[in-house]
């Protein structure tokens, strides 16, 4: 006996923006997070900290704009937009599904380890080609500061977007789109995203116009990593949390401090080269699958 989808009636009976999403999550999702986020960030992008339109300024902490100018929208985009999109569309089952794989933290040892470490000695490794005369051990006050300000950039950064883009997108693209298209999708929105930041002084000052188009790049092919290491470790968020957190953080905190005459606006190079590198090895040894075995 073949017992009625009442998940497909539900959504079928639904009228309005209800059922639009219901019907439609994938769009539903990122019009949302793209609106909300770009919506909250309009007055930093107009605000002297941007294009200049509006008389005020952001206030500085921690030595930039980001937690008071670029934070609140990032906490209004991806999060929330996942949150809403599920609790219609799925409900509390898949709340539920949403909030374990947020939750999942009981991963091998060796993850947590491979991440924390590998990711420095990437990013060193490619850097030094450039930069190697100027190779140092940073001093202990960067070794004491760089774990914590790594747990700060977990619930900054890392808990602001990844809830939203590898704890939402991710799991209903690949099962439609296969593992590696359904990454590429993924890469080009999230990289998307960050675009109207550009005109502010999140991107720094003098950006040059290829910075944009290099940034997407970066986010595409450093997806298809993500992908792989959420895939391989059953769904884990808080491990690729902390790989998308683990690059912020190095070179906010360590880079400069491991090759001090290192320019700042040359670390979207490094990391480019370093992801595309990690991303091709990756599509080679899985053959494409990122470590994908479908649908969970």
């Amino acid at each position: 006996m073949v017992l009625p989808d009442t998940l497909s009636d539900n959504r079928s009976s639904l009228t309005g923006v209800r059922g639009l999403i219901s019907r439609h999550p994938l769009p539903s999702f990122f019009i949302l997070a793209f609106v909300l986020s770009w919506f909250a960030w309009t007055p930093y992008i107009l605000s002297k900290n941007g294009v200049g339109l509006l008389p005020f300024g952001y206030p500085t902490a921690m030595g930039s704009t980001q937690l008071t100018g670029v934070l609140p929208g990032a906490y209004l985009g991806p999060i929330l937009a996942a949150f809403i999109v599920t609790a219609v569309a799925e409900g509390r089952p898949g709340l539920r599904l949403w909030a374990g794989r947020l939750l999942k933290w009981r991963v091998n040892w060796r993850w947590y380890v491979a991440i924390i470490l590998g990711v420095p000695a990437t990013l060193i490794l490619t850097s030094f080609p450039i930069y190697g005369v100027h190779l140092q051990l940073p001093a202990a006050t960067v070794l004491v500061a760089y774990l914590p300000a790594l747990v700060f950039q977990m619930l900054t950064t890392g808990l602001a977007e990844e809830p939203g883009w590898r704890d939402f997108a991710l799991p209903h693209l690949q099962p439609r789109f296969g593992p590696l298209r359904g990454t590429l999708i993924l890469g080009t929105l999230w990289g998307a995203w960050h675009l109207p930041l550009f005109l502010t002084d999140w991107a720094g000052p003098d950006v040059s116009w290829y910075a944009p188009i290099e940034f997407v790049a970066t986010a595409i092919v450093f997806s298809l990593v993500m992908t792989w290491v959420f895939n391989r470790t059953g769904q884990s968020l808080p491990l690729a949390m902390l790989l998308h957190t683990s690059v912020n953080n190095f070179f906010s905190v360590a880079w400069t401090a491991v090759f001090p005459g290192a320019q700042q606006d040359t670390a979207s190079h490094i990391l480019l080269i370093s992801s595309t590198v990690a991303a091709a090895i990756l599509l080679i040894a899985t053959r494409g699958k990122l470590g994908y075995r479908g649908p969970r």
